[in-house]
């Protein structure tokens, strides 16, 4: 029974040494094969606006659950990097409807390279578990994501 106790003290330390350790991984600027570092919030802007073409800035807010301000602050940035372009929308000449340039399209392509090398990890890990296996881990990392989401911090006095 101890020793119980201890496996799944140990699994709850691993999980916040995964947790940290993607942390970390996705807190690293990159090129994504570009000439320019692209940070998380913008590289996840350009994904969106890869996904949704001439979207524009106040429909991309809602995409990303974030305010226009916000967008637009990201928006400049990534025009100033030449990663994103804005046009005057015809049919409502107050908006632009974004778009991505080559070199947006480049690193969005490479960005998804990046999820796919993950993607591959997880796989390659889980290459030898069952059905009932990954049904578990899947229903275990789902549960352990809603309690910590739902983690009531003045708990602790």
């Amino acid at each position: 029974m101890e020793k119980n106790k201890n496996n799944k003290h140990e699994i709850a330390y691993e999980s916040l040494d995964l947790a940290f350790a993607l942390m970390e991984l996705d807190k690293k600027t990159r090129y994504y094969g570009t000439d320019v570092p692209i940070f998380h919030s913008e590289i996840h802007v350009i994904k969106a606006i890869a996904e949704h073409p001439c979207i524009h800035v106040g429909g991309l807010a809602d995409i990303l659950g974030i305010t226009k301000g916000a967008v637009s602050e990201i928006l400049r940035k990534l025009e100033r990097k030449a990663l994103v372009k804005k046009e005057v929308d015809e049919l409502n000449l107050s908006r632009y409807l974004l778009s991505l340039t080559e070199k947006g399209e480049n690193a969005h392509k490479n960005h998804m390279y990046y999820h796919e090398i993950i993607n591959n990890m997880v796989e390659n890990e889980l290459q030898d578990a069952t059905d009932s296996n990954i049904k578990f881990l899947s229903e275990f990392l789902s549960g352990l994501i809603n309690k910590i989401q739902n983690f009531d911090e003045n708990i602790i006095r």
